[in-house]
Parts: C-alpha cells; sequence; structure tokens
C-alpha cells in the first residue's frame, strides 16, 4: 500500500498541469481579459480567490467586480498545449505566442476588453 501511495505521487510529481491560454469574461458586458498560464487549473483558482477578496487583477476589472458582482465573471480556457508535445524549456515560450495568437483573435483592448496593449520598442 505505501509503495502504492509512493508511485501515485511521483506521477502526480511528473505530470505538469494543464497549460495554455485563458480568458476571463464578464458575462454583463462582455469584456474579456485574454492571459496565459503553464497551470490553468492554478490561475482559475487563483482568479477565484482574488474575486472573493475583492482584489482581482486590475482597477478597471476591479471597478466592475463592485459594479456588477462576481457571478458575474467566468473563467475560460480558450486552449492548452500538452507538455508532451513540447519539450520542456519550450513551454513558456509556446504559452507566450499561443496567447499572442488569441490576443490578435480576439482584440480585448479598451472598449472590448481588460487587456493593455504592449508597448513595443
Amino acid at each position: 500500500m505505501a509503495d502504492r501511495k509512493k508511485e501515485l505521487k511521483l506521477a502526480y510529481k511528473q505530470s505538469p498541469p494543464p497549460m495554455g491560454v485563458y480568458q476571463i469574461k464578464n458575462a454583463v458586458n462582455g469584456k474579456i481579459l485574454v492571459g496565459s498560464s503553464l497551470n490553468l487549473p492554478g490561475k482559475k483558482n487563483s482568479f477565484l480567490f482574488q474575486l472573493k477578496l475583492g482584489s482581482p487583477i486590475n482597477k478597471v476589472i476591479q471597478a466592475d467586480l463592485n459594479l456588477h458582482g462576481p457571478d458575474a465573471f467566468h473563467f475560460e480556457v480558450l486552449e492548452t498545449i500538452k507538455a508532451t508535445e513540447v519539450p520542456e524549456e519550450e513551454w513558456r515560450r509556446a504559452v507566450t505566442a499561443l496567447e499572442k495568437k488569441w490576443l490578435d483573435k480576439l482584440q480585448p483592448f479598451a472598449e472590448k476588453g481588460y487587456n493593455t496593449r504592449k508597448k513595443t520598442l
């Protein structure tokens, strides 16, 4: 029994969590925030915890949270990357590239969303 428990624990540690791109959507006004994470379940838990504390990711979301309440916000995974298909040292780059694809596609800026455009040099 102890060996089985050790095996399960090791398998868990060797299995990376799902990674990819998510959106947080305000169901009342349709605004979205697009982001990426190497740990999507952890990001979702963090987001829900921030909502409960009343301290979300940015001031604009905070204002909408105060106006519409936490039930107006929903976390959704847009796309994942399989850890087995990308070398571990490339995970961050792959997730960042996927996020850029979704930012380009959804354009969650200004009146459409909560993201801010990154400045380019």
